[in-house]
């Protein structure tokens, strides 16, 4: 199945406990329909991911029925003597004696030049030398031309794990279609992360909504959304971060027995990409690396989406978004309490003016 289980927006029991039991019943279902590959990181959900991971599917099922993905927090390293720890940390978090899969994690200009410096490329080579890990790439977010540069200065890497989807492919920021086709040229199969853009694809303007049904009345927004990226030709696996049963059983109800999407459906797609670029402020995809480092614990994705829907949907959605705002910044930093540290912006992987956009959420929401 061409499905990956991405464990980055697991479900929650509050702010800070994942929802293990769910987690479970989701594992037990994707692993039914013939799924096998996890995919997790360091990072995620403040550390617990992987450790969640361990427990939904590590101990309740065999070694051999499942693949997991891990990379190595490339954003936050600086030394060389720093990744062997972080790794005999993930292998005990996950609890598993080798990796499937492992990535240099969000590489882009700026953590490519740190990982050539400190040899990251050489230490996961090593460690496939050494049996902890039976293939090695790494995730990407940047422009066509450094991608290039780093597939053709390191060969090695197996596979690239890009952000891909109908809204993004000829996003001069994201260069999603470029991308694609740098790997492609240099023989890299692709794996595929936001293909839903962290949601914004699963809850679509009614005009483009009304497009999809007339073509398919039982199909969700998101499904045409992770069959275009499944689509493609040298796409290995499509990532979804799943957060409720709901969207595992939507997932699988069309991956399971995947169907490609026609040339036609293509072009409706498209159009549907027109409608929905009109109608988004903010291009945040919620992965949330920009909150743990906050020194004011501003809920950036949150006040995001609570201002895109608020440009949206007009007027009728002032009031829900001044209390939706209240309720948040009640427990986190309200966005005029940003201190311009810029700390967001260097982890964001959209590049996106966080800042700017904290200043106009403040005078149009407080």
């Amino acid at each position: 199945m061409k499905l990956g289980f991405g464990l980055m927006r697991l479900p929650m029991l509050d702010e800070d406990n994942i929802d293990i039991e769910q987690v479970e019943k989701m594992a037990d279902a994707f692993i039914a329909a013939g799924g096998t590959y996890f995919d997790t990181a360091y990072p995620y959900h403040k550390g617990k991911s992987e450790a969640a991971f361990r427990e939904a599917v590590v101990k309740r099922y065999p070694r051999e029925s499942y693949t997991v993905t891990d990379k190595l927090p490339m954003f936050s390293i600086r030394k060389t003597e720093e990744m062997q720890p972080i790794f005999d940390e993930q292998l005990k978090r996950c609890g598993v004696d080798y990796f499937d899969y492992y990535w240099l994690h969000a590489l882009g200009n700026d953590t490519y030049n740190i990982s050539e410096q400190i040899g990251a490329f050489d230490f996961i080579a090593r460690k496939k030398a050494e049996g902890k890990v039976k293939h090695i790439g790494f995730s990407f977010h940047d422009s066509a031309e450094v991608l290039d540069k780093i597939l053709t200065n390191h060969p090695e890497m197996e596979f690239v794990q890009l952000q891909i989807n109908y809204l993004d492919l000829e996003d001069p920021g994201v260069q999603a279609g470029k991308c694609y086709e740098v790997a492609t040229r240099h023989g890299k199969p692709v794996i595929v992360m936001e293909p839903v853009k962290g949601g914004a694809l699963a809850n679509v303007p009614e005009e483009a909504e009304d497009m999809m049904k007339a073509r398919e009345p039982e199909m969700s927004p998101a499904s045409w959304a992770v069959r275009y990226a499944a689509s493609y030709e040298n796409v290995m696996m499509v990532l979804s971060g799943m957060s409720n049963m709901d969207q595992m059983n939507d997932n699988l109800s069309y991956m399971k027995d995947f169907r490609p999407l026609s040339a036609d459906e293509k072009e409706m797609v498209l159009k549907c990409a027109d409608i929905i670029r009109n109608s988004i402020s903010i291009k945040c995809t919620a992965c949330r690396y920009c909150t743990d480092g906050c020194p004011k614990k501003i809920a950036i994705p949150d006040y995001f989406k609570i201002f895109n829907d608020m440009k949206r949907y007009g007027r009728n959605q002032t009031e829900k978004a001044a209390a939706d705002y209240a309720a948040l910044s009640a427990e986190h930093g309200k966005a005029s309490d940003c201190i311009k540290c810029g700390k967001c912006e260097a982890h964001c992987p959209q590049h996106l003016p966080i800042r700017e956009y904290l200043a106009d959420i403040a005078s149009a929401i407080e």
